[in-house]
């Protein structure tokens, strides 16, 4: 049993703050997304342009990863059980995972069905198109600052994932507003710069779907957290009264939290009631001083020992 409460009210506060102004984040994602879905659908509907459609339906994924994102959050804070004594943290990097997947596989599919309109009648769309575009374009920029801005503070991956799936769209929009709007005075290449931007934005997003991949599936493989975090953790831990030294320093990222295994080193001929006594203040300490950690895992090592076994005879 702790000697000390495992956390006070103000770390408690913080670590509810967290999912409060991520969950936000996603929310204002999903209202954005359903709106552009719309927008984008009826002008290129209107309009004719299968670049403005293509991305009408990426955003349609959207409306899908922040709706997975906003439930992995709810899932991400629910307390430990039976069959989950870590938690459920890892759930939100599941989300950026699916969402990286979502995002790849879309703008695939996407990709392939505008190469088929290569064989087929072309037509150069409405410029309105790309007024409509380019209003998307700035809409998904503004969206896209305000949930990386979160998403650093948070350190999220589910949220990063977000992010640049916003950042990349609003990329893929302000081409194709440029590329619509310029297709009128271009001549006959005028037909071709529709579904030409439609696939450049399929590669944009196939691109940002495995680079968000391969940054949250690390996560998932209980990858080192960084350094600065773990000099943090390090300071925390020596300053405690009895340890002379961190010998070990484990600390992975599970969703916004975090998990640490430490081995701390006292005096060796301390007794194991004091030893004791000293790894429960050193993980109280660690988890009052940082809101963000959900669990430590403190052993203790001899840092000096005279004592020498008997020979035996």
């Amino acid at each position: 049993m702790s000697i000390t409460p495992p956390r006070d009210e103000a770390s408690v506060a913080v670590r509810q703050r967290l999912y409060v102004d991520a969950k936000r984040a996603a929310v204002w994602g999903l209202g954005v997304n359903f709106f552009l879905v719309l927008s984008k659908l009826a002008g290129g509907i209107a309009t004719g342009s299968a670049a403005l459609i293509a991305d009408a339906v990426n955003s349609i994924g959207d409306v899908a990863s922040s709706m997975a994102v906003r439930g992995a959050l709810s899932m991400a804070q629910v307390e430990e059980d039976e069959d989950h004594p870590y938690g459920h943290t890892k759930a939100e990097s599941i989300a950026g995972l699916s969402v990286s997947l979502l995002v790849a596989f879309s703008a695939g599919l996407l990709g392939l069905e505008t190469i088929k309109r290569f064989g087929g009648d072309l037509e150069v769309p409405s410029s309105a198109a790309g007024v409509i575009a380019g209003a998307c374009a700035v809409i998904k920029e503004i969206i896209y600052r305000y949930t990386m801005r979160v998403a650093k503070r948070l350190d999220s991956s589910s949220l990063t994932a977000v992010a640049w799936d916003h950042r990349s769209d609003a990329i893929g929009s302000g081409l194709i507003a440029v590329s619509l709007i310029a297709a009128p005075y271009v001549g006959d290449w005028g037909q071709y710069i529709d579904p030409v931007a439609a696939l450049c934005l399929c590669v944009a997003l196939i691109y940002t779907g495995g680079k968000i991949f391969l940054s949250t599936a690390a996560e998932l493989m209980d990858q080192q957290a960084d350094a600065e975090t773990l000099q943090q953790i390090r300071e925390i831990a020596e300053s405690v009264g009895g340890v002379r030294a961190v010998e070990k320093l484990r600390a992975r990222k599970s969703g916004l939290e975090y998990f640490i295994e430490i081995h701390v080193q006292v005096e060796g001929l301390m007794t194991v009631d004091a030893g004791h006594r000293i790894a429960h203040h050193v993980k109280d300490e660690l988890l009052v001083s940082l809101p963000r950690v959900r669990d430590v895992h403190v052993h203790i090592e001899p840092f000096s020992c005279s004592y020498e076994p008997a020979a035996e005879q």
